[in-house]
């Protein structure tokens, strides 16, 4: 299975959200969407990247663009990740994986020498024609948010 690229249609996704209902990518045809995956809520990493991101919310959204978090986490654990932090980005629940494999995130993974399989943090930067603009794999947390927001300006 190759690993999805610029170009590439992104897999449509329709799953549950943060404060009830849900969201799909369908619904943002026509503008840039940031698709960030990462791998569990309230985590240091995961943490600093949903803050980073909603500390440039007003600056996306400026340049025309829609923030979405995914992981596998369930609703109810992202809305207490939310309060918890005061996040302002979309998060959405793929608790059963689809999304993700879909993506091609569900990878092995080594800590302290033991293996596992995990959610692989990665970035997609979707065009307004539902294709993929831009991907940042194993992503690296400290200035990400700001290169993601540069590369949505770039569009």
């Amino acid at each position: 299975m190759a690993d999805l690229d610029v170009g590439d249609v992104a897999p449509q996704f329709d799953l549950p959200r943060d404060g009830g209902g849900s969201l799909s990518l369908a619904a943002f045809r026509g503008k840039p969407v940031v698709l960030y995956f990462y791998p569990q809520d309230d985590t240091t990493s995961c943490t600093n990247e949903a803050i980073g991101f909603s500390q440039l919310k007003p600056e996306f959204e400026k340049a025309g663009a829609v923030v979405i978090g995914l992981s596998p986490d369930s609703v109810k654990k992202h809305d207490k990740f939310k309060a918890k932090y005061d996040l302002t980005v979309d998060l959405v629940a793929d608790e059963e994986r689809k999304v993700i494999e879909a993506y091609h995130l569900w990878v092995e993974k080594t800590m302290y020498g033991r293996k596992y399989m995990g959610v692989e943090r990665a970035t997609f930067l979707i065009g307004k024609d539902g294709r993929i603009a831009r991907v940042w794999r194993q992503v690296r947390v400290k200035g990400h948010a700001e290169e993601v927001l540069e590369a949505v300006r770039a569009l």
